[in-house]
């Protein structure tokens, strides 16, 4: 990819959208949470959540570039327990104030956050991946809502989200599954063959994925025709699940 690639702040973008919509879900996917500090990221999100009437939902993850990581002089092996301290710090601060924390990286006292979030729980949270490993199955039983693998889960994938769901008191079938497209690029210039890539979505509907994340700049060059693109999207689906 070329270094010069702009990456706008996503957050900052979404609250953008939200200003000029009033239906669009905003899909923080993914959010690098542990490259920040949670109560800076929890007030972002929550009042992002709280402008846009409850339409954020978040993937907080952790990333496989250890460069982001060295930059920001963040340890890059701990990033796991980074993340988990987060969670549990976000939960505390979309909850009643004052709220406190003796965890082993971001300790504080009688912290008042306001305002909350739209929700009492804050915003919906996605977890997923490549695989559906220990720490993403844990974090998602305990504070997931929606479940977004980024490749296709195996059936014993999804008997143990099941089971662990059942286990923790919770119903699996009360999380969003969320499906998606696979690019594959013909050259390092072309963008990807759209037919191709939608062409798992009956598989996964069978599976009881019911969103999808198609990603637009993988198809098309052109900012402009995004909103021909999405139309030409919902044909091709609805043509292959009719």
């Amino acid at each position: 990819q070329d270094p010069h690639t702009p990456w706008p702040n996503s957050l900052l973008l979404l609250a953008a959208i939200a200003s000029v919509t009033s239906r669009l879900r905003l899909a923080a996917a993914a959010v690098l949470a542990p490259l920040r500090h949670p109560l800076l990221l929890a007030r972002e999100l929550g009042t992002l959540d709280l402008i846009s009437a409850g339409r954020l939902v978040v993937q907080p993850t952790v990333s496989w570039s250890k460069d982001e990581y060295d930059a920001l002089g963040v340890p890059f092996t701990r990033r796991g327990r980074l993340l988990d301290e987060h969670l549990e710090i976000w939960a505390k601060a979309w909850g009643p104030s004052p709220i406190s924390h003796d965890g082993p990286h971001y300790p504080f006292q009688d912290v008042y956050f306001e305002p909350k979030a739209h929700r009492p729980d804050g915003p919906r949270l996605w977890f997923g991946g490549q695989r559906l490993h220990g720490p993403v199955l844990r974090r998602l039983v305990r504070y997931g809502h929606g479940f977004h693998p980024l490749g296709r889960p195996t059936p014993g994938d999804l008997r143990g989200l099941e089971e662990a769901m059942s286990a923790a008191g919770r119903d699996a079938a009360g999380l969003e599954m969320i499906g998606g497209t696979r690019a594959v690029f013909p050259d390092d210039r072309s963008p990807a063959d759209l037919g191709a890539a939608l062409a798992v979505i009956p598989e996964q509907l069978e599976q009881g994925f019911t969103t999808f994340c198609v990603k637009p700049n993988q198809f098309i060059d052109d900012p402009g025709g995004v909103g021909e693109f999405c139309r030409e999207v919902m044909r091709r689906v609805e043509t292959l699940t009719s």
